[in-house]
């Protein structure tokens, strides 16, 4: 059965603009990638601008005096605008979503949390949250539940 879901011309329209996926597999059916939660494909305009940031603006925040480290402080300060932080030192940025959680989990998971507080987890969580829920809880004497979701599809 071939169901066409209702946005499929936004995947169609979009999908050129992700290299990897014009590569065939070997019965020559084109690739499609669905581990998004472990690694995320780049459209060709950013790989083009990290490309760019790289051989053109790649310096250290804070760290110098020079051009390119004043304009990469520059950077954080117009990030913490944007997202209405009080400082640029309220922007931490992270390699992805995996080191967040662990940053998140860490330090104030640590922090917060005591003895006697649970962790809500469901079964749909990323392994990675799993893991650092169970590690929390180990450590700090907290107690888990699991949800269980169940998922009604109308065709």
């Amino acid at each position: 059965m071939n169901y066409k879901f209702e946005h499929a011309d936004l995947a169609e329209k979009t999908r050129p603009e992700f290299e990897i996926l014009s590569n065939k597999l070997g019965d020559g059916k084109p690739l499609v990638y669905l581990d998004s939660a472990a690694t995320s494909q780049k459209p060709k305009q950013v790989v083009d601008a990290i490309s760019d940031c790289y051989q053109k603006q790649d310096s250290n925040v804070h760290r110098g005096a020079h051009t390119l480290s004043r304009a990469a402080t520059a950077a954080r300060d117009t990030i913490a605008s944007f997202i209405s932080a009080h400082s640029r030192n309220e922007v931490v940025f992270t390699s992805g979503a995996t080191e967040a959680i662990n940053l998140v989990a860490y330090s104030s998971g640590r922090k917060c949390l005591k003895e006697g507080d649970e962790i809500i987890l469901s079964e749909m969580d990323i392994i990675q949250i799993l893991f650092r829920g169970n590690l929390l809880r180990n450590k700090q004497a907290l107690s888990s539940g699991m949800w269980t979701l169940t998922l009604n599809l109308v065709v």
